[in-house]
């Protein structure tokens, strides 16, 4: 048995809204539940509904800009910035800048899209 998983051909989710999501390790690509680590580039103008998702997500902003809405408050990370967020937290993710958004997301347990709980 191996002591390592090596990916080099990522699952790339498909979406309607330019958002290019790469999934590296979770529950489609690896078939992995604890965790997945995803490499994602949100178009400028781009944004998603509010959602309250029942895991952890970390966000590493390798470039570019984005936008938090946590609860009530508004937070922008920039380049070389992370955040996490704990589950069970009502969050709206978004790019309302000029230039688009590179940045690492890792959710603990994996992302599961019946647990992410997005709102209409």
């Amino acid at each position: 048995m191996k002591k390592y998983t090596l990916q080099k051909s990522p699952f790339v989710v498909p979406t309607t809204d330019g958002k290019l999501i790469e999934e590296h390790h979770g529950l489609v690509s690896t078939n992995n539940p604890a965790i997945s680590i995803a490499h994602m580039i949100a178009p400028a103008g781009w944004s998603e509904p509010f959602q309250t998702p029942e895991f952890e997500e970390y966000t590493y902003i390798i470039s570019g800009k984005k936008q938090f809405i946590i609860e009530d408050e508004v937070i922008v990370l920039e380049a070389g910035q992370s955040i996490k967020i704990e589950k069970n937290t009502r969050v709206q993710y978004s790019n309302p800048f000029e230039t688009h958004c590179e940045y690492l997301a890792i959710c603990t347990p994996a992302f599961d899209f019946n647990k992410v709980h997005r709102e209409d």
